[in-house]
């Protein structure tokens, strides 16, 4: 028997068939038909979902002072991977009050991140987890810095995004309270419709050095397999708000900005070779004897070669910032390794002397966490470490 539920279903989906084909309704054939490509991104795994991918077409990072205790914070926890199951797949999380706007197929992902006071609650702190020193050339505002607890939800689009932040923070309320929040962009589709790196506002392709997903190098610059075991699988995270002064960089010719980068603009190779992916040649000279890629040059400062092998995973995602008619432009760095005091600090304190793009770039924001590993069906986020 077909119930009423149903029959409304069956009218709709025909009504909707009807529509796109000017009022005819079409029976597709099953073994000719293009089967729609699942977006869906499962929210199970060993890993959080949304750390070993590119960076989503729109995200928000919300960061939040703890005003609970460790048993609260274990009940915060089984709500938000309760809320991350239903998002993901677009499904209305529990006492969503715009369930509509749950849809499916949108890539969504949310990852969690702990902050030091989380670790005052537990006394499990990371190894390596090191609060970032402020740095000669930040300018840090604590409107964007700092936090006990981080969600990061990224999408396909900002509707589902500002959605999803809607409902986590709505079910944090008795327990966490946001202190600040930020967001970006990216695009990682080229024109042909493949995946490519993606460019920051300053019109560079952004990340290229990154490790490629699945290698075992990867692998070893992301994935904590030291530290408490609670951390096995999980990563840190650094969060860099940068702001990029473009109007001083459009006033630069495009080789003064290229050897800035120690890229080509164009395809983002470096200054010695002609692909993307090619390697940097730090050891060319140009006809006066001067190096190719610029001792201050930012390809060659952040180049692994140049940091005992140190590598991070880095991410980015472009932002503006209103404030009437103002607009601040620039970049949410973020930073994936499993350890920040061997990894990052290093790089960032080697950054911070010399690079050349440090005339044309200021952070503002700075934060780090702790990232836990992914979860179970039947289990929650941070679990061995809340029980």
């Amino acid at each position: 028997m077909t119930t009423r539920r149903q029959f409304f279903g069956y009218a709709g989906a025909a009504a909707a068939g009807a529509a796109a084909t000017g009022g005819a309704v079409v029976a597709l054939d099953n073994d000719t038909a293009e089967a729609p490509v699942s977006r869906t991104i499962s929210p199970y795994g060993e890993h959080q979902a949304g750390i070993a991918r590119a960076a989503p077409a729109v995200a928000e990072l919300v960061s939040f002072k703890l005003g609970t205790d460790r048993a609260g914070l274990g009940r915060l926890m089984r709500l938000w991977t309760s809320d991350i199951i239903a998002l993901a797949d677009g499904r209305a999380a529990p006492g969503d009050t715009a369930p509509e706007l749950a849809v499916a197929n949108k890539s969504l992902t949310v990852t969690v991140g702990f902050g030091p006071r989380v670790f005052e609650l537990t006394g499990q702190r990371p190894p390596g987890l090191d609060d970032l020193p402020v740095m000669k050339h930040d300018r840090l505002q604590p409107a964007w810095s700092g936090g006990d607890l981080l969600v990061m939800v990224g999408a396909d689009d900002a509707v589902s995004v500002v959605h999803a932040v809607r409902r986590l923070i709505a079910d944090a309320k008795p327990f966490a309270t946001p202190i600040w929040r930020q967001t970006g962009f990216w695009d990682s589709t080229g024109p042909d419709g493949k995946p490519v790196t993606g460019r920051n506002l300053f019109g560079q392709v952004d990340g290229t050095g990154n490790p490629a997903f699945g290698t075992p190098e990867f692998d070893q610059t992301v994935w904590s397999a030291d530290g408490p075991d609670w951390f096995r699988g999980g990563t840190t995270l650094v969060v860099r708000r940068i702001r990029l002064n473009l109007d001083t960089w459009d006033e630069l010719t495009r080789s003064e900005q290229e050897r800035a980068v120690g890229r080509k603009l164009s395809t983002g190779a470096p200054l010695t070779g002609t692909a993307e992916h090619d390697e940097l040649d730090l050891e060319a000279r140009d006809a006066d004897g001067r190096p190719v890629i610029a001792q201050n040059a930012h390809a060659r400062l952040s180049h692994h070669s140049e940091n005992d092998g140190r590598r991070i995973f880095r991410k980015g995602l472009n932002y503006v910032h209103d404030t009437g008619a103002t607009r601040e432009s620039g970049l949410i760095f973020l930073s994936h390794q499993a350890d920040v005091a061997g990894q990052f600090l290093p790089l960032l304190a080697r950054l911070d002397a010399v690079d050349a793009l440090n005339e044309w770039t200021t952070t503002i924001g700075s934060a780090v966490f702790a990232l836990p590993p992914g979860f179970q069906p039947g289990e929650w986020l941070g679990q061995k470490l809340l029980t």
